[in-house]
């Protein structure tokens, strides 16, 4: 019943977060759990919780410009703007 508890309350927090936030917390904490299960170490388990802090940062940032695409001007200089 406690681990229960406690996680509904990491449910919860979650919750409140942005999508990148949650990308983030949610690769951490599976990577975490495949790096342990795999090495059977914490040091296993540290390295998978980087990696998939990493990953899931970068797609939650994607889902945050949803609608935007990466656009080149004439001089190779990288911008957003709305898809056309």
């Amino acid at each position: 019943m406690k681990k229960f508890v406690v996680a509904i309350g990491m449910i919860g927090a979650l919750a409140s977060c942005t999508p990148t936030e949650q990308g983030t917390a949610i690769g951490a904490g599976t990577g975490a759990i495949i790096g342990g299960a795999v090495t059977n170490s914490w040091g296993g388990a540290a390295v998978g919780a980087a990696a998939g802090g990493l990953v899931g940062n970068l797609i939650g940032r994607s889902h945050e410009r949803q609608g935007y695409c990466v656009y080149r001007d004439r001089n190779g200089r990288r911008y957003e703007a709305p898809c056309q």
